[in-house]
């Protein structure tokens, strides 16, 4: 589990872009999964231990409206990640595609 750090905001000074992303290219389970170019199954897996403890601690701690608020941000968080995703693989896909011309 990840030391407790001084509480930051998520956001840059202008409050426009999350800071977790300069977080995750920090975290070395992250950074040592993507050096080989190849996330494997083991990879995933462990990420995924590691995200269902904190989800445990964190839970444990909510209140029921907090909770609800927390599962909203998690919900639109995997939204998003998964939509970035294929964004971005698209966006590939059509390069590709234009470099083949």
């Amino acid at each position: 589990m990840e030391d407790i750090v001084a509480r930051t905001s998520w956001f840059d000074d202008k409050a426009e872009h999350p800071v977790i992303q300069d977080r995750v290219a920090k975290l070395e389970s992250f950074t040592s999964a993507l050096a080989d170019g190849i996330v494997s199954g083991e990879e995933l897996k462990s990420q995924e231990h590691r995200l269902v403890s904190a989800m445990r601690v964190l839970e444990g701690e909510l209140n029921d409206d907090l909770h609800a608020k927390v599962t909203t941000v998690l919900v639109e968080l995997t939204a998003y990640d998964v939509m970035r995703l294929l964004h971005e693989l698209q966006a590939e896909r059509a390069r590709l595609a234009f470099d083949r011309g």
